[in-house]
C-alpha cells in the first residue's frame, strides 16, 4: 500500500500551496487533509482524498486526526507568539506519534542564520523550540525540519504594513535599509520545495538526506531592505524610501497595534526583534537547496513582486 501523506493544517497559504503540488506528484488517494475548514477541499475529497476535521487550539480533535497517516506535514500555528505556539505543537507532535506516523516535516522559519539554533527575532522562539523538541523524540519518530524563507509576499510586515493601493512617501521601521538584507523567496515554490522533499522522502525513506536535521530553503539572491523598497517602489511606481525610527516610535505607529495582537497581548515591540535578526544577518544566507530541490533557480524578488503589485 503506497504512504500515506497527512497535512495539518491544510486550509493556509503554505499548506494550500503544498497540497495543490502534492496532487502532482501522488494520487489523491495518498492524502489525508486536516483542517479546521473541509469546504475547500471538496473536489479532492471526491478524487479519493480522506478528509478531517482538527484544530491546534482543541486539542481533543487531534487524538485520532493523524491514524493512517505515515508522513506528516505539521505547519506552524499561525502567530508569532512563543508559548502559546508550542503548547500547540507538542500535543499534536504526540498525538502523530499516538497515531504512528513514521516521519514529521515541520514547517519551520528562515530566520537563525545558515541551520544555526539561536536567534534573536522572538518570530523564531516557538521554531526553535518546536525543532528541540522534536530532536529530542528520534526514539519515536523521525524528522525533518524545513526551515521555509521569508515569503516575498509578506513584504507588509517588514514595511510597517505597506498598503500598494496608498503607499506612504516614507517606509518608517527600526532599520536603516543597509547592511546585511533577506533572500526573499516565493511562498508557492517553498509549497514546491516542501512537496518535493516529502515525496523524495516517501521514495527512499533510508537515504533521505534530512533524515533528522533541517534545511533551509531561501530565494537565490539576498536583497538589502533598502533595495527590497526600491523594487516595491517601481511596481508601484511611485519611489519609496526607508526612514529609520526607534523601536519605541514603531511601537507607537497607528497602524500596527492591531496588526500585532495575538490573544488580545500586544507584541509589536516583540514583533521589532526581526529587524535585528535581519541587521545580523540571520536572513541573509543563501541555501543551494531550493534549486537543487526544484531542478531550477528559483525566481526572482523582482518577478514575483511584479506579479503581484503590478
Amino acid at each position: 500500500m503506497a504512504p500515506r501523506i497527512g497535512v495539518f493544517p491544510a486550509s493556509g497559504g503554505l499548506g494550500t500551496s503544498i497540497v495543490n503540488h502534492l496532487m502532482k506528484l501522488v494520487s489523491a488517494s495518498q492524502l489525508v487533509l486536516i483542517t479546521r475548514n473541509l469546504d475547500k477541499w471538496t473536489n479532492l475529497g471526491q478524487a479519493g482524498a480522506t478528509l478531517r476535521t482538527a484544530d491546534y487550539d482543541q486539542p481533543s480533535t487531534l487524538d485520532n486526526a493523524f491514524d493512517g497517516v505515515d508522513v506528516l506535514m505539521l505547519i506552524s500555528y499561525a502567530s508569532f507568539e512563543i508559548k502559546h505556539r508550542v503548547d500547540a505543537h507538542q500535543p499534536a507532535i504526540q498525538a502523530a506519534i499516538g497515531s504512528g506516523v513514521k516521519h514529521i516535516f515541520y514547517s519551520s522559519l528562515g530566520f537563525a542564520g545558515d541551520l544555526t539554533d539561536h536567534s534573536v527575532a522572538h518570530v523564531m522562539g516557538a521554531h526553535l523550540e518546536t525543532e528541540r523538541y522534536l530532536a529530542e523524540l528520534t526514539d519515536k519518530i523521525t524528522y525533518t525540519s524545513v526551515r521555509e524563507g521569508l515569503y516575498t509576499e509578506s513584504f507588509p510586515i517588514y514595511t510597517a504594513w505597506l498598503d500598494p493601493a496608498n503607499p506612504p512617501g516614507e517606509i518608517t521601521i527600526p532599520h536603516s535599509g543597509s547592511g546585511p538584507g533577506v533572500a526573499w523567496v516565493k511562498r508557492d515554490e517553498l509549497g514546491e520545495a516542501t512537496a518535493k522533499l516529502i515525496v523524495a522522502y516517501i521514495n527512499h525513506p533510508d537515504s533521505f538526506k534530512y533524515l533528522n536535521k533541517k534545511v533551509l530553503l531561501t530565494g537565490r539572491r539576498e536583497i538589502s531592505l533598502a533595495e527590497t523598497v526600491g523594487i516595491l517602489g517601481r511596481a508601484i511606481g511611485k519611489p519609496l524610501e526607508i526612514k529609520e525610527i526607534s523601536v519605541d516610535e514603531y511601537v507607537g505607529l497607528p497602524q500596527i497595534g492591531d496588526k500585532h495582537t495575538y490573544h488580545g497581548v500586544n507584541l509589536s515591540r516583540e514583533w521589532a526583534t526581526a529587524w535585528e535578526a535581519i541587521k545580523q544577518g540571520e536572513t541573509a544566507v543563501v541555501s543551494p537547496a531550493m534549486k537543487e530541490i526544484l531542478g531550477r533557480e528559483p525566481e526572482s524578488y523582482e518577478t514575483t513582486i511584479q506579479a503581484l503589485i503590478g
